[in-house]
């Protein structure tokens, strides 16, 4: 999910500024905020799975928390600066969360939870082998090797920061 992430970001920039722009902290092909965020609402919100009003609403808190608190972890960690600004934004809270964010979250979570996550494990499940298990070994290998690099150079730049 940390890929769809990207996906997802890369194409509202394509939309916005006509150009391709990498967006996230990290340079490869993956923002992590994304894939711990669905991470998350599946194992914490697992018990609301049958009341999907009340697990959207715990989504839409769990997600805004996770982007806050990211925002502020980020921005104590590099000298103020910003991956995201929501200032000016209907309900937006010191800028890093809004309303519209946390409903796109809530939607996208959704889809995920009862749609995506039950695709990608029944795939894995039939295609689960040896190729596949080394491809996951290859790509955690890249994530974690872009985290480090990432920590002393992250990506930065129009159209990234604020």
């Amino acid at each position: 999910m940390c890929f769809v992430g990207w996906i997802w970001e890369v194409s509202l920039s394509m939309i916005s500024y006509g150009c391709f722009v990498n967006r996230g902290v990290l340079h490869g092909p993956w923002i992590p905020i994304y894939g711990f965020g669905c991470v998350l609402i599946l194992l914490l919100l697992k018990r609301f799975r049958m009341r999907p009003k009340v697990e959207f609403s715990m989504a839409v808190l769990l997600c805004g928390c996770i982007e806050y608190f990211t925002g502020f972890f980020l921005e104590l960690t590099h000298n103020g600066q910003k991956w995201w600004d929501y200032t000016g934004y209907f309900l937006n809270l010191h800028g890093r969360i809004c309303a519209e964010g946390l409903l796109v979250f809530g939607i996208g979570g959704m889809a995920f939870v009862y749609l995506i996550a039950p695709l990608i494990d029944n795939w894995v499940k039939e295609h689960l082998n040896k190729k596949l298990s080394a491809a996951c070994l290859v790509l955690l290998l890249l994530f974690g090797a872009d985290v480090v690099y990432s920590h002393f150079e992250p990506n930065v730049g129009e159209g990234v920061t604020q």
